[in-house]
């Protein structure tokens, strides 16, 4: 009997887990099979250092909790054991103490006498002591950490006018001050600015100050980090030797130099090598890439991404990069933005097979790399959109009541429910084939000089560039979309989630700290602000709802911003950014705010989703040579977190 896969599985706290399909996962050939199995174990060693890079003391709370959970002579019938249960499963979600979009700390739900006397009960030799520690030292050292609010409260602090390191609990910079931190990266890049080929600087190491002195602790094989390194590396050189083709092998044996050796000048080298190898159909992400969780965006977070091409729906992302000159060329923004000549544009859409640091368990549904502006401008960038993740979320949301409860009439109901699912992935691959990847800095423009900005106004600027075309008969003429009217569906639920519920992912007396909800808060309320009737909130029977009466007029609006946007993030103009986003993207009303959490929680919803990975089991033949790679998806979420923290523990 064939059972229905189940994409959604359990909840706790704000959070559900689901699962994701390798689809045609059993079509790809053994050798396929072997890469993608060696690919994903270098994507599990890198758990805890993005344990680490989220708060210098992560991994110590979660070994101590882990220790507590799993000790059998722990009463597991309290409730101070559920809590600290459901604690436990919120800090691996969000690899640490730091709630995963909103930054601010998580707090505990059982007592401080509780863990002390926990940790007393358990084998101290499993806590994470330090040489000569004793369990009551432990304890008070975690006991701020863990129950006092004023302690490290936000893992990222991006507010106005304060410092902005710090006040973030991020593991970037230790004893540096922000301006201390600007100035000496703007000294390395005075010193190389005859390079053609500049650095990222500061993506791959630990700012510290010792003896007064400012010195970067680099990551890599032999530096901070290295016991990780080590074993990604290992499973890397794996890799290669079954990699499909020559370039691949190429590409993989550049980022195992970069690894080994930390020169930001080898990772320039592997992300040629990468972006320009587009043979084969297995590809992956591994390093530090995206740099978010660092308030000065400088700052790489781990991550790994382990893909297949899914052949069928590709189809749609070739032609859209088939026709990246011709978007780049009809774009609203200024001649003096646009690239003359866009160049090395690749989109896929593909199956993860596996996630891993900063894409686990709470991951993107696009993503386009690299991010450094003169690769993505000399030799192009690569875009995919995941298609088994996008499914699993259509799957697991089919029926909840979102939509009859916050959307204003019927016909727009079955509007959306025409055109929705199709033209989310559409907007998703315009904003990664060609938003990230269109438009371009004025000479001397510093990539950087948008500052704790840059991020908010980057992700507009792609949402921005998806809106505008998705609306375009373009898309039509291309068979991308049905008819001229199913770009309103997108139009709607973008603005109506930037207005409206995406509130129901912000605590209440919060504001909006995560960059693509600022982005969307952005948008969606600069429009609103400039609309003249073309939209507008109403109020029904004690309800707030988003009226759209003219879509031209406000795809005109979306026209406009976008020019600005990117005048922007081309010139530079970092006090502009400042006020964009100070003024639309951040405040939170809060009655809206309460009436949309309300309406929410009578849905019974988990406004925050995440994924639990496939398991990927190696079938060996009688000479103990892989023969097959079989998926597996009965593990649960807390067995896959208990045993990530066994298998690939190397830095605690």
């Amino acid at each position: 009997m064939i059972h229905e896969f189940n994409y959604a599985d359990e909840r706790f706290a704000d959070l559900q887990m689901l699962r994701y399909r390798l689809n045609g996962f059993e079509s790809l050939t053994l050798q396929q099979k072997k890469l993608v199995y060696y690919l994903a174990k270098a994507t599990l060693y890198g758990r805890d250092i993005i344990f680490d890079q989220f708060g210098r003391y992560n991994l110590r709370v979660r070994r101590t909790l882990e220790v507590i959970y799993t000790d059998m002579s722990i009463d597991h019938s309290t409730p101070d054991f559920a809590a600290l249960e459901i604690y436990l499963k919120r800090v691996w979600f969000s690899n640490g103490i730091y709630h995963h979009y909103g930054c601010h700390k998580l707090m505990p739900d059982f007592t401080e006498h509780y863990l002390k006397e926990s940790m007393r009960q358990v084998d101290a030799k499993r806590l994470p002591l330090d040489d000569g520690q004793t369990v009551d030292e432990l304890f008070e050292e975690l006991r701020p950490i863990l129950f006092d609010p004023t302690v490290f409260p936000k893992r990222v602090n991006k507010a106005d006018g304060e410092d902005l390191l710090l006040t973030s609990a991020c593991n970037f910079y230790e004893g540096v001050s922000q301006l201390e931190a600007e100035a000496f990266y703007a000294r390395q890049k005075e010193a190389f600015a005859h390079e053609s080929e500049p650095p990222s600087f500061g993506l791959n190491s630990t700012l510290v100050k010792q003896d007064g002195a400012l010195r970067e602790l680099v990551w890599s094989a032999n530096g901070r980090y290295g016991k990780a390194i080590q074993h990604i590396i290992f499973w890397l050189k794996k890799a290669m030797e079954v990699s499909e083709n020559e370039g691949q092998k190429r590409v993989v044996s550049s980022l195992v130099d970069y690894y080994e050796t930390g020169d930001l000048h080898r990772f320039n080298d592997y992300c040629k090598q990468w972006v320009t190898c587009l043979d084969g159909k297995v590809d992956f992400i591994n390093g530090f890439i995206e740099v978010y969780g660092d308030p000065l965006g400088l700052k790489g977070s781990w991550e790994g991404l382990v893909e297949y091409v899914d052949e069928e729906a590709t189809r749609r992302t070739r032609l859209i990069s088939e026709n990246a000159q011709w978007f780049e060329d009809h774009s609203p923004v200024d001649p003096r933005f646009r690239k003359p000549v866009v160049k090395g544009v690749s989109a896929k859409v593909i199956c993860a097979a596996m996630l891993g640091g900063d894409e686990y368990p709470s991951t993107a549904i696009g993503i386009n790399l690299p991010n450094a502006d003169w690769i993505r401008a000399e030799f192009g960038s690569k875009s995919i959109t995941i298609s088994n993740i996008t499914d699993a979320y259509d799957k697991a949301a089919r029926g909840n009541g979102f939509r009859e409860e916050f959307v204003i009439d019927q016909p727009t109901i079955q509007l959306i429910d025409r055109y929705a699912d199709q033209l989310d992935n559409l907007h998703t691959d315009l904003h990664e084939c060609l938003g990230h990847g269109s438009g371009q800095l004025l000479p001397g423009t510093d990539p950087d000089a948008l500052k704790s900005y840059g991020n908010t106004i980057e992700e507009a600027r792609a949402d921005l560039f998806g809106l505008y075309y998705v609306a375009d008969d373009k898309m039509v003429e291309l068979g991308l979309t049905p008819d001229s009217h199913a770009y309103e569906a997108q139009y709607y639920t973008y603005m109506m989630n930037g207005l409206l519920t995406q509130l129901v992912r912000i605590e209440p007396g919060r504001q909006i700290e995560e960059a693509h909800m600022r982005n969307r808060s952005l948008i969606a309320h600069w429009c609103l602000e400039h609309a003249e009737g073309a939209m507008k909130l109403v109020v029904r029977e004690g309800k707030t709802y988003l009226e759209i009466a003219d879509y031209p007029a406000l795809r005109q609006l979306v026209a406009k911003l976008l020019a600005e946007i990117q005048r922007i993030k081309s010139e530079g103009d970092y006090e502009a950014a400042r006020q964009l986003v100070e003024r639309y993207a951040i405040c939170v009303d809060a009655t809206l705010h309460q009436e949309i959490l309300a309406r929410y929680k009578k849905l019974n919803l988990a406004p925050y989703k995440g994924f639990i990975n496939p398991m990927l089991l190696p079938v060996y033949d009688d000479s103990g040579e892989i023969a097959d790679v079989i998926p597996y998806y009965g593990e649960s979420y807390s067995q896959q977190m208990l045993r990530y923290s066994s298998e690939y523990a190397t830095l605690i």
